[in-house]
């Protein structure tokens, strides 16, 4: 797949940079948004090459849908981690198996791996140490599975269904 044109890729980069500019501002003053653009614009012009390979494109209403999707299900998904990390505090016997496992990921953009290594290190339990081409180093605090096909499903599977349609 052939990458977008340069002008693509930057205003797209533009794009995500102004959302994230409102949505952290949480403002609509004109004033407000005139600096968000202008900052937007300026930020995007030295990182656009960095952020996007395909540009607009990644603002399709599939990877949209999925993003919508995942943001849910992503948050459920660290409700339950909280609550077995709780469960593993205050239970007497501390019911740990620590270990450090391989899991395998089929995400061919880095920053769909990145995506993969972020979500995996902010649910409580599990902490990626390094991603290598298609392997995740990750420590478990519970290993219930470690072969490499079984530690996927387990730790990455539950991410990677939605990443997969987010980052390609």
């Amino acid at each position: 797949m052939e990458k977008a044109g340069k002008f693509n890729r930057y205003i797209f980069t533009v794009v995500v940079l102004y959302i994230s500019w409102i949505l952290l501002t949480s403002t609509f003053r004109i004033d407000e948004l005139l600096v968000g653009l202008v900052v937007s614009l300026l930020v995007a012009l030295g990182t656009y090459d960095y952020l996007s390979e395909h540009g607009l494109r990644n603002l399709s209403p599939r990877r949209l849908w999925y993003l919508l999707i995942y943001i849910p299900y992503y948050l459920w998904e660290m409700i339950l981690a909280n609550f077995d990390m709780a469960y593993r505090v205050l239970s007497p016997e501390m019911p740990i198996k620590p270990g450090i496992v391989e899991i395998h990921t089929d995400l061919k953009t880095d920053v769909g791996k990145l995506a993969l290594a972020n979500s995996i290190t902010l649910t409580p339990g599990t902490l990626t140490m390094d991603v290598k081409d298609d392997k995740l180093l990750v420590h478990w605090i519970y290993v219930k599975d470690e072969t490499l096909d079984g530690a996927t499903r387990e730790i990455g599977g539950r991410f990677e269904k939605f990443l997969k349609e987010i980052f390609g």
